[in-house]
């Protein structure tokens, strides 16, 4: 399977409302990811991710398809050693290898191109498919916060796993 993080398109547009239209993959984002997933949603997505210098939010692609989306986003001020990291894939391509081998991409690309020393990721208590590919990618479980967020009227943990620039390349 091919795999190339890159930046997002507008030819990107159908491929990402197909698949970020999807109750499996909103229920475990944040609720800026809109559920359903709308065509102006796809174009307001892609604008933003495009515009800053470098490109940070991109999308992975496979076999010529955009099917998922992750993004490196550093912190500022007291926090600028820090960048989140935050990652969806198509339901279909779950299970494959794909989001393991585009996490190491993106922290690869994280302690490359930015001055940190901490890459981070916040996954729900409740997504333990993203727990796994996390520490599958030697990420280290720092906290969690019980019942810290509510999705959808629901009060749910909040995990902090981190990968620190030290470890790189190990």
């Amino acid at each position: 399977m091919n795999l190339l993080l890159r930046p997002w398109k507008p030819s990107d547009l159908d491929s990402l409302v197909r698949y970020a239209n999807n109750w499996q993959i909103a229920k475990n984002m944040t609720d800026q990811f809109p559920f359903p997933y709308t065509e102006a949603n796809g174009k307001a997505f892609i604008e933003f991710a495009t515009k800053d210098d470098p490109i940070h939010i991109f999308a992975i692609e496979v076999n010529g398809e955009a099917v998922g989306g992750i993004g490196i986003h550093p912190q500022t001020d007291i926090h600028r050693k820090n960048a989140e990291l935050g990652y969806w894939l198509a339901e279909p391509y779950w299970g494959k290898g794909i989001i393991s081998q585009a996490i190491k991409l993106a922290v690869d690309f994280a302690f490359e191109t930015y001055d940190i020393d901490r890459v981070f990721a916040r996954p729900f208590g409740t997504n333990i498919g993203s727990q796994k590919v996390l520490e599958k990618n030697h990420f280290i479980l720092e906290a969690r916060f019980e019942k810290n967020l509510i999705k959808n009227g629901e009060r749910i943990d909040e995990l902090v796993y981190a990968f620190r620039r030290e470890n790189w390349g190990k």
